[in-house]
């Protein structure tokens, strides 16, 4: 009933004459030993010293985020007129020259962003029907707002069969819906640091109604404003 498993003693004597025959072997050298213990006190305390490192990095860029709150700036197309939409039966080649206005907001207060790159373009039944007009790169501060009023020009630009008809339904329903599409790379920017770059992605609605001119040609009025869907 004395046995040794009754006693936390010979468990620890065990396990320290395990760890030593490990660390020296079967040699009774107590400087070895020493040596080895402090080897391993030091990887303990080293670790430790690592994972505090990362939790306070972890833990400071969460604060961070929590307290500026970035949000991606938001987008508004103000006006857009088509000047020019004229689709060539049978080549199925389309010309268009469309104007816009749009604006945007950065609303955070505390993170500038760069705009490195923006290209606009129109597009109607998915398909783009302009070239691409560049915007040029800028920087935007605190809470400012810019707009552009970049016009949008696509010549003999081959479009699918089935546009034709869809716009021929449009032309009879008195209403054409196309979208402005703008594609860019920015960056943010908070006190001296720069963040890498991220894609931005945005969708504008552009309706038009249909109305005819003293000669008999259907002419394309703009609607009313439409705010714009953004992705970063």
């Amino acid at each position: 009933m004395g046995g040794c498993h009754r006693h936390d003693g010979c468990y620890e004597n065990l396990r320290h004459n395990l760890y030593s025959i490990l660390c020296c072997g079967y040699h009774d050298d107590d400087y070895c030993c020493d040596s080895c213990e402090k080897r391993h006190r030091r990887l303990i305390i080293a670790a430790r010293i690592v994972i505090g490192i990362l939790f306070l990095v972890s833990l400071t860029i969460l604060i961070v985020w929590l307290v500026l709150r970035p949000t991606k700036p938001t987008f508004y197309l103000r006006d857009a007129t088509v000047s020019q939409f004229n689709l060539s039966l049978p080549d199925n080649l389309l010309n268009a020259v469309v104007q816009v206005t749009v604006a945007s907001h950065n609303s955070n207060g505390r993170i500038g962003v760069y705009y490195d790159r923006l290209d606009v373009s129109a597009t109607y039944q998915d398909q783009q029907i302009t070239a691409a007009s560049a915007i040029l790169p800028f920087y935007q501060g605190h809470e400012d707002i810019n707009v552009w009023s970049p016009c949008l020009s696509g010549t003999s630009v081959p479009v699918a069969p089935y546009l034709c008809r869809a716009l021929q339904q449009d032309e009879a329903a008195g209403i054409l819906l196309l979208y402005l599409k703008m594609d860019g790379s920015i960056r943010w920017k908070v006190g001296s640091w720069t963040s890498g770059h991220y894609c931005l992605e945005v969708s504008c609605p552009a309706f038009f109604s249909f109305t005819s001119s003293s000669a008999g040609v259907p002419v394309l009025q703009s609607l009313h404003g439409t705010s714009c869907s953004t992705s970063v």
